[in-house]
């Protein structure tokens, strides 16, 4: 069995190892044949305007005066070219932007956390394809696309990086200098022969990065006048530029134009998620092999934008922002970019149908290409009977076994179980689900013969689920404390303290006396804790910081939270209440308000669970009912008295992890884990040590688990349940971390993909961690220690 656990464990840990090899690795696969239209294309040149930071709304809207921001490029879309939106994905920042619109595919986020100024990965672009490309723009942007640039053709021009200052004055000096230096450029190559020859070949890209309205949109908000300002002086710069190609080539209508933007903006002056203010981008374009404007009497959209920005009848075009390359392309003639997924935007272009098919037919091969060559290495690394297509009588065979199939029964057990599957997942985004999930426990003892055999147990267990379901629907993050709460919860283990110490009382066994002190000292326990916690509270307020005594009252209460329990008597009951005891001491140290009395409502259903599984078994006939306090934990558990697994089991490994993830969810979620309440360690220390702290408050979140485990313990051994069970509940764990491991996300902002991470963690993390938590809760219910003298032989 040791053996089984160990590589089952190990087994585990190459799972939660597994989604960074697969999610996180690059894509991206090499060795493809590339491919590029016959026919002779539209343009000899392509000119690309990227406006970094530019949100779509703000290009295309009117200003407070009904008139354009940028009447050069509003004349375009009215007169010269064709317009429409410019779909982004997330997350929408400056690198994986650029890389979508020169590269036509969605950068992973392993390339992304690499770095923004190098190119990590090797990937194919538009400037790698062409015959020569120049740019100009940020040190940010350009270094990664001639980096992975084959030869020696794609040149760069960079300004300082200490230009790109959020403080400064004028960020529209970083586009201005881009424009200063593209005129010095096509004038210094008028005088330079070899220059002059290689910008009049065909197949040529020139890029002008333009930085200053993104950086001003940082600095000061797109709702403010720099920003706006900043796009007058851009839409400015490409008239010139403009003007000054036509100029440089004699208007020979061989110059292709296209302005866009790599994402948008938020209203706070920040992007990288999925709001429509960073996804939708410009994208303006005009010149060789571009359709006309196009004009309509309505257009269908979803978006009120058309009449907004009064451009209802001009047909807009939206692509998504990896079509862009694809279009680029076709347009100069060179070979799509080997990497690209962008679907040409046939709409776009103004050439003969037989351009545009082959276009697409060439669009299509190359895509293809990518999964050959994906397939091909798939198949050289897999074992050739796992590399099988899919058949449908294959489905359709096992739709009709299931559909055949060992009973009704079993069919709707399997349904309930696969809902309370689906519960626990929903509950890890929304904890009401956990709220919904012990309700329905609540009516279960209702819907079975239960209620006609346990009518006070039933109504105790529909009792206190329906009080734990309270729990989730409480607020965990930014609560205020409340210590007159905390002072309740410990009024009531006094109160169940004092009961328990009342039957003792009336004991006449030998080891009452010693069953007595170990209670006794734990209700000391409690009444010092109280006593810490508001002492500490009120020395806090008065600002005089945590006396030393009741610093070092915490931290013996702590240190003997879990030696303690192991004195009393092995007696389930009484063992379980001492566990409670001690652990509450400790809990209501590190409590501030609510979750105070959350162990002890989790504590008390747990009882009840125990009981109520011993009338489920008993009515099933197979065992009888005995008393808690006569059943006794054991080490030396004789393993043949366990009986063999029954359906009904599954549900009781469920329960478990139910209780499991209701006792990490029940007051907290992620939020209020990352960002928990530092007043909750202040009984322990109120200096700084985030370490400590860290550890105080993981072993918070760690008690509710004991007790739970502690209680499935009992269940075991009242229900003479095999430790096999344990290995239904790493199942369903299993099962669970399998949603998460699908649901776990290399797109999206960094929020997105960092919680879907969290979440596949938990899962995992928890299947590991089960197998040491049930090796604690084993030391704490079988384990006796003395205090004085051998320990009796029937005791262990």
């Amino acid at each position: 069995m040791l053996l089984f656990f160990t590589l089952g464990l190990l087994i585990h840990f190459v799972f939660f190892a597994s989604i960074f090899d697969i999610y996180f690795t690059s894509p991206l696969v090499h060795g493809m044949t590339p491919q590029f239209t016959p026919l002779p294309p539209p343009a000899r040149r392509l000119v690309l305007f990227v406006a970094d930071g530019l949100r779509a709304d703000t290009l295309y809207e009117l200003d407070e005066n009904g008139t354009s921001r940028a009447p050069f490029i509003r004349n375009i879309i009215m007169h010269e070219g064709s317009w429409g939106i410019s779909h982004t994905r997330v997350p929408t920042e400056s690198r994986p932007g650029h890389v979508a619109l020169i590269a036509g595919f969605y950068e992973d986020v392993s390339a992304v956390a690499k770095g923004w100024k190098e190119n990590p990965v090797e990937f194919d672009s538009l400037f790698n394809e062409s015959k020569y490309t120049w740019s100009w723009g940020s040190p940010d942007i350009l270094p990664m696309f001639a980096k992975g640039a084959s030869g020696d053709h794609v040149y760069t021009y960079s300004y300082d990086a200490k230009r790109e200052d959020f403080g400064a004055q004028d960020a529209t000096k970083l586009d201005t200098w881009v424009f200063d230096n593209v005129k010095d450029f096509f004038h210094h190559a008028r005088n330079n022969q070899s220059l002059f020859s290689k910008i009049n070949e065909e197949k040529i890209v020139f890029f002008l990065h333009l930085l200053g309205i993104d950086t001003n949109g940082h600095a000061h908000r797109p709702s403010s006048r720099d920003y706006k300002d900043n796009i007058k002086k851009v839409d400015d710069g490409v008239k010139e530029i403009v003007s000054m190609f036509n100029h440089f080539y004699g208007n020979d209508g061989k110059t292709t134009f296209i302005f866009t933007s790599d994402h948008g903006m938020t209203d706070w002056g920040s992007h990288g998620a999925g709001h429509p203010s960073e996804t939708l981008t410009p994208l303006v374009t005009w010149g060789a092999g571009i359709n006309y404007p196009q004009r309509v009497s309505a257009q269908q959209f979803d978006d009120s934008f058309l009449k907004e920005w009064r451009l209802e009848n001009w047909k807009r075009l939206d692509v998504n922002q990896a079509d862009i390359a694809p279009l680029m392309t076709s347009l100069i003639g060179v070979p799509f970019p080997l990497n690209s997924v962008g679907i040409l935007p046939v709409d776009y272009l103004n050439n003969t149908d037989l351009f545009k098919a082959e276009s697409m037919f060439t669009n299509a091969v190359q895509i293809l290409e990518q999964f050959k060559v994906k397939m091909t290495q798939k198949k050289e690394v897999t074992l050739p009977f796992l590399f099988t297509p899919f058949k449908c009588q294959v489905i359709q065979d096992l739709v009709t076994s299931l559909l055949t199939y060992p009973l009704s029964h079993f069919v709707g057990y399997l349904l309930v179980f696969t809902l309370g599957i689906e519960v626990l997942v929903l509950s890890f985004f929304y904890r009401y689900m956990l709220t919904a999930g012990l309700t329905a426990f609540a009516v279960w003892p209702f819907l079975t013969r239960l209620w006609t055999r346990a009518k006070v147990t039933s109504l105790s267990w529909a009792f206190f689920s329906v009080l734990l379901a309270v729990f989730p629907l409480m607020p965990v993050v930014g609560r205020k404390p409340d210590i007159s709460l905390v002072m309740g919860a410990g009024l009531l283990v006094l109160l169940l303290s004092l009961c328990v110490v009342t039957s003792l009382m009336k004991r006449k066994d030998s080891f009452r006396k010693e069953e007595l002190l170990v209670h006794l000292l734990q209700v000391l326990s409690t009444v010092l804790s109280m006593y810490v916690v508001y002492s500490t509270q009120s020395s806090l307020l008065r600002k005089q910081g945590l006396p030393l005594m009741n610093q070092i009252i915490s931290w013996a209460t702590l240190a003997s939270s879990l030696v303690v329990p192991l004195l009393s008597s092995p007696a389930v009951f009484q063992r379980l209440f001492s566990i409670l005891l001690s652990l509450m001491s400790t809990y209501l140290l590190l409590s501030t308000g609510y979750e105070a009395v959350f162990p002890l409502v989790l504590s008390c259903l747990m009882f009840v669970w125990i009981n109520i599984e011993q009338e489920t078994l008993q009515q099933s006939g197979v065992c009888c009912k005995q008393k808690l306090t006569s059943i006794q934990f054991s080490y030396n558990t004789d393993i043949t008295q366990f009986r063999q697994l029954y359906l009904d089991d599954i549900r009781r490994a469920f329960f478990l992890v139910f209780f499991l993830v209701t006792a990490f969810f029940g007051t907290g979620n992620i939020a209020s884990i990352n960002s928990f309440d530092l007043a909750s360690v202040y009984c322990f220390l109120t200096v700084f040590s985030p370490f400590m702290m860290g550890a105080l408050m993981m072993w918070k979140i760690l008690i509710p688990f004991v007790l739970v485990m502690c209680a499935f313990e009992a269940v075991q051994l009242t229900t003479q349940l095999s430790s096999k069970s344990f290995l239904i509940v790493l199942v369903i764990s299993d099962i669970m971390a399998l949603h998460f491991f699908f649901l776990v996300k290399d797109y999206g902002s960094w929020l997105d993909i960092g919680t879907s991470i969290s979440h596949y963690v938990i899962v995992m993390s928890m299947t590991i961690f089960l197998v040491f938590l049930n090796g604690l809760a084993q030391l704490l219910t079988t384990k006796k220690l003395r205090l004085c003298g051998k320990p009796k032989s029937h005791f262990m």
